[in-house]
């Protein structure tokens, strides 16, 4: 198995544990009442606020612990170079997962279209941004694997 390939998998991994705990984690703080009222809409701006940062610095120890483990076990570094292949399965994983995201947008949106409350609107969003983030990461598994 490619240094690639192992780097999807644990980014598969750790993007499913990162929004799970996270999403568990603020549902607790779900506000009462109203869903059209203020705090709703303050609640999900404040997780999509906190969400940004949480995952960035959660990717990065990820990465680097990743580097650090895999050189330890495999004695291998990781490449310090990507080929016209490497870019093009970028890509081609970039597409499938703007894809996504923009399908799930259009959910977001439509939600709102048939008169239900906006709080669908967010957790259809939210999960648009898993799956496509989970997309991006298999398309590079897929890609890896099967060649491009």
């Amino acid at each position: 198995m490619s240094y690639q390939e192992r780097r999807a998998i644990v980014s598969v991994l750790s993007t499913a544990v990162i929004w799970g705990l996270y999403f568990s984690y603020m549902l607790q703080r779900y506000p009462e009442g109203n869903a059209y009222s203020p705090e709703v809409f303050k609640y999900w701006g404040t997780v999509f606020a906190i969400l940004i940062p949480v995952t960035i610095v959660a990717r990065i120890l990820i990465i680097v612990l990743f580097s650090i483990l895999n050189t330890i076990a495999t004695r291998v570094e990781e490449p310090e170079f990507t080929d016209e292949r490497d870019r093009l399965i970028s890509l081609k994983a970039t597409r499938n997962s703007t894809l996504v995201f923009i399908v799930g947008f259009a959910l977001g949106m439509t939600t709102l279209a048939f008169d239900i409350p906006p709080v669908a609107m967010f957790i259809v969003f939210f999960i648009s941004g898993v799956v496509s983030e989970m997309v991006s990461e298999l398309s590079e598994l897929y890609f890896y694997r099967r060649g491009v």
